[in-house]
């Protein structure tokens, strides 16, 4: 099975200083045909205007992962951890049995464009843990680079599912294939530039959902910026 999600047809919210799209249910916006993708339970592309945030609040079981486009996301939480999260870096924050905090954008002058999103955890109420990794981009031009997995494979940030979260950039002409898996979910996001998945023209926020498909996926850059896709490997 596979369904496509275009950016435009998401969710959509704005306020003063967020202007938040969402491809799965979220607060406010509720479309019953979208909850979620197997344990994946949101994806937020968010812009935060220049002294914006999310003031302090509280998550519990789930896996948070940021991915910051452009800008900077300044993050505290109840842990201790802090930080500032830019391009080429992933932010992992496990709520386990409950965590504080904040996301902030870092600059007074220039907004800050990132992507959120919310994984299920395969146990309840762990410790809550933070890690936050930069990853050279270079290392996914043109072939998919391992961000995050159960195990920490690869120099990877190690989560607490059996989900994989891989990445690639490709320019004009250049291609990667993956094969997917029977009994696996899977979740191609392209956060920008624009793509061929298969026969398929993809652009910045489209997104294809793959369930119980046992073929090559294969992603070829079109003209135009380079562009960053990533993929969930997902349990059913």
């Amino acid at each position: 099975m596979k369904v496509l999600r275009p950016a435009a047809e998401r969710g959509h919210v704005r306020t003063g200083w967020l202007d938040s799209r969402h491809s799965f249910s979220f607060g406010h916006y509720h479309d019953p045909q979208w909850m979620g993708w197997g344990p994946l339970r949101v994806i937020n592309e968010d812009r935060v205007a220049p002294g914006g945030g999310f003031p302090p609040h509280g998550h519990a079981n789930m896996e948070i992962i940021s991915y910051v486009i452009s800008g900077g996301l300044a993050h505290r939480d109840s842990t201790g951890s802090e930080g500032i999260l830019r391009p080429g870096e992933l932010q992992w924050m496990s709520a386990g049995h409950g965590i504080e905090h904040s996301e902030y954008n870092a600059s007074d002058s220039e907004p800050v464009h990132f992507l959120q999103i919310w994984i299920q955890p395969d146990r309840l109420n762990a410790a809550p843990d933070y890690a936050q990794k930069a990853f050279d981009p270079a290392a996914r031009r043109e072939q998919w680079g391992l961000l995050a997995s159960p195990d920490g494979a690869e120099g990877s940030l190690a989560i607490r599912q059996d989900a994989r979260l891989l990445g690639v950039q490709l320019g004009d002409g250049e291609s990667a294939a993956l094969p997917l898996q029977p009994g696996r979910r899977y979740w191609l996001q392209v956060v920008q530039g624009q793509v061929r998945a298969g026969d398929q023209a993809l652009a910045g926020g489209d997104a294809i959902g793959y369930s119980d498909e046992s073929c090559e996926l294969r992603i070829t850059g079109s003209a135009g910026p380079l562009a960053d896709i990533l993929l969930f490997d997902l349990p059913r």
